[in-house]
């Protein structure tokens, strides 16, 4: 039935008739799973103009959805036959995926947000019986480097949606660009949100835009894009940086930088690609300053965890810096990284005091890690293995496998090589739990995710062509009960079943790359990429 991701278990019988919605079809609705029938009704009548009333109280409709507690949460059941489609989940999340199977079943022009002229809306005779593997299953979008204004971030929550994904890392602040309004420092925004013009491909190129370049979201264009997720089973994740990517906000507030080596009253908001040298101090006046950020930010996002970053983070200033090195003395520490390490310890007991889980890129490691912290392996697998191992949770997103921004294909014709190629095939095989993790470090291996970085994406159609199709493989990889083998997965019916869902994405208006290659106006000939040749190994890839 080309469903993708493909469920756990589907039963069609070879000759039972299939079911019609059509004008006269209600919907009836068990207590508990009236905001999913809210939204599965809007998404139906926009597409097939009927209206899809309630069925009255104690009736059956044609679409029946309930809730069972004997299922998991993010469990659920389809059963269709030619009188009535019966939804039933654990929980409104699993009722949510219940609905999106049966959106692809019902064809792509339910995807469409007007009727098309002559379209019939049937289901197949089906059972179907699913649950996703990972319990976190996400994708980084980055809009420092590139900002993605609020109407493309609520298109791409409807992306992850339909594809079964519930977590939006949310990446919002770096050395290029700060994206959250904070009522208490003005100048984050009125300052950091903007660079004066932004680096056109790889260093190499030497080619500036000399395009001013910003943008930031509010407070409450934040809270909308939380609630909406949140209709949609998505959790948003915040990423605040520290110590390390910060030169916007050193540019805003010169004294959070090591003022003692550099100037921070000439910074301005960074306009290279890379890793900037110009980091946080981390005197007591600049854990208070995250802090007050922090509270703000935490009022806003309700998710579990909150990501600090951690990566990146260059020591030069600390080394030479007279301040860094009496601070690592006060503090007994031995060196820059255990610095470090003193910051993300700080703040990993600040959440754990206000209900909240800290989670960091893998170089939180060094130094010592956070006793509560989680860890977004995305050096490799070493870093998450040495995380488990430990017992503390890990979200798998190796570069060398799941970064969206690395180049599709090793054609002339891609848009900004940069990285390995990674396939559509490349992504279907990838492997978030590695065979080096017994039964009990594995359970710390608590999902996946693939990461979206926007140095070279300037705007939304940039982001459709490298991140689809290939995010719905990754789909299938974090939903599916996928051999653990990659080479024993089924990419040929795999392959088949993409041919079914291009169709969606066309509905969807997704402009993904095509299987023949990038269409004319995908292309950027003459921007210098960074691409990496062989097959993936250690090293970064962007820059």
């Amino acid at each position: 039935m080309d469903l993708i991701p493909a469920p756990l278990h589907v039963h069609a019988p070879a000759d039972a008739a299939p079911f019609e919605l059509h004008a006269g079809t209600r919907i009836a609705v068990a207590p508990g799973a009236e905001g999913v029938a809210r939204r599965l009704r809007a998404e139906l009548s926009a597409a097939t103009g009927f209206d899809l009333d309630p069925a009255p109280a104690g009736q059956d409709g044609g679409l029946v959805l309930a809730l069972d507690d004997a299922l998991a949460a993010e469990e659920y059941r389809l059963s269709a036959g030619p009188d009535a489609v019966r939804l039933t989940g654990g929980a409104a999340a699993g009722l949510s995926y219940a609905a999106q199977t049966l959106r692809q079943l019902l064809g792509p022009a339910v995807y469409r947000t007007a009727p098309l002229p002559g379209a019939r809306w049937t289901v197949p005779a089906v059972e179907i019986h699913d649950a996703p593997r990972f319990g976190w299953r996400g994708a980084l979008l980055d809009v420092s480097r590139h900002f993605m204004p609020k109407a493309g971030v609520l298109r791409f929550i409807d992306q992850l949606a339909a594809h079964k994904l519930n977590v939006l890392h949310f990446h919002l602040t770096d050395d290029q660009g700060w994206r959250i309004e904070v009522k208490r420092y003005p100048e984050l925004t009125g300052t950091a949100a903007w660079r004066e013009r932004s680096m056109v491909g790889f260093r190499a190129g030497k080619r500036h835009d000399d395009q001013p370049h910003g943008g930031y979201y509010t407070q409450d264009d934040l809270r909308e894009i939380v609630a909406y997720a949140a209709a949609r089973h998505v959790t948003v994740v915040p990423e605040v940086d520290l110590p390390g990517h910060n030169q916007a906000a050193i540019a805003a507030y010169p004294e959070l930088g090591n003022t003692d080596v550099v100037d921070t009253a000439a910074l301005g908001t960074w306009t290279d690609w890379g890793v900037s040298e110009n980091i946080l101090n981390a005197s007591e006046t600049t854990l208070r300053f995250y802090e007050h950020v922090l509270e703000e930010v935490l009022e806003i996002f309700p998710s579990t965890f909150v990501h600090l970053g951690g990566d990146e983070c260059p020591k030069d200033q600390w080394k030479a810096s007279p301040a860094a090195q009496a601070r690592i003395a006060e503090l007994g520490l031995s060196d820059e990284f255990e610095l470090q390490s003193h910051v993300i310890r700080h703040f990993d007991g600040w959440l754990a005091e206000r209900g909240r889980r800290l989670i960091g890129w893998d170089e939180i490691l060094e130094g010592g890690l956070a006793p509560g912290a989680a860890v977004s392996s995305w050096r490799g697998y070493e870093g998450g293995i040495a995380a488990a191992q430990a017992g503390h949770d890990v979200v798998m997103c190796p570069e060398q496998h799941v970064y969206l921004d690395h180049r599709q294909d090793g054609g002339e014709d891609e848009p900004i090589p940069v990285g390995w190629v990674r396939s559509l095939e490349d992504v279907y095989r990838f492997e978030p739990v590695p065979p080096q993790l017994d039964e009990r470090a594995a359970r710390h291996v608590i999902g996946t995710q693939a990461n979206i970085w926007t140095e070279f994406m300037f705007d939304g159609r940039d982001v459709d062509y490298k991140v689809f199709p290939r995010l719905a493989a990754f789909a299938e990889v974090a939903w599916s009960d996928l051999p653990r083998d990659p080479e024993a997965r089924d990419w040929a019916g795999f392959e088949a079943r993409m041919a079914g869902h291009y169709p969606r994405l066309d509905a969807l208006g997704i402009e993904y790359r095509r299987p023949e290659g990038p269409r004319p106006w995908q292309r950027k000939p003459g921007i210098v990429g960074r691409p990496i040749e062989g097959r993936p190994g250690a090293g970064p890839a962007v820059g």
